[in-house]
């Protein structure tokens, strides 16, 4: 998992973040990121849905309750999804959007919700085709040395 987050991030993110940052994305920091996040796993609430083409991993995505700390008990949110660009247009991330979906609304949400950078326009035209839609909020993502825009976008689950 940790792997394909840095891969992605390094194409996905180009232009979008400095350059020295994605070069120092460190896979052994991921891995023990997601160990511990993964430790706590639920499903259907939270935990981490894989996808692997039979070469390897080539995607994952991760879904939790909302962590907006405004958000309804009744909010799971998408909280990564990241393919590696070789995958890109091959039906993994909509395969992997489906299985959260689905595993939100069997927890009970009855919303979704997914942040994502403001100027990556692939992502959200893939968000827009499947059902997600804007909503208005913005943040702004402190990253070490730098700051990112982020949108919120939002689904009906059921």
């Amino acid at each position: 998992m940790a792997a394909v987050q840095v891969s992605s991030w390094r194409d996905a993110y180009a232009g979008l973040m400095p350059q020295d940052f994605l070069d120092s994305l460190d896979v052994a920091r991921r891995t023990e990121r997601w160990s511990r996040i993964l430790a706590s796993a639920d499903l259907p609430r939270s935990g981490a849905f894989i996808a692997d083409d039979g070469t390897g991993v080539v995607g994952f995505a991760h879904i939790c309750p909302s962590r907006d700390q405004r958000a309804s008990s009744e909010t799971g949110e998408l909280a990564a999804i990241y393919t590696l660009s070789s995958a890109w247009g091959r039906g993994v991330g909509r395969a992997l959007m489906t299985e959260c979906v689905q595993s939100l609304a069997s927890a009970g949400f009855a919303i979704a919700t997914l942040w994502v950078l403001d100027g990556n326009t692939r992502a959200r035209r893939f968000y827009e085709a499947g059902g997600w839609t804007f909503d208005g909020e913005m943040r702004i993502e402190q990253l070490p040395g730098f700051a990112v825009p982020e949108v919120r976008y939002r689904r009906a689950l059921g």
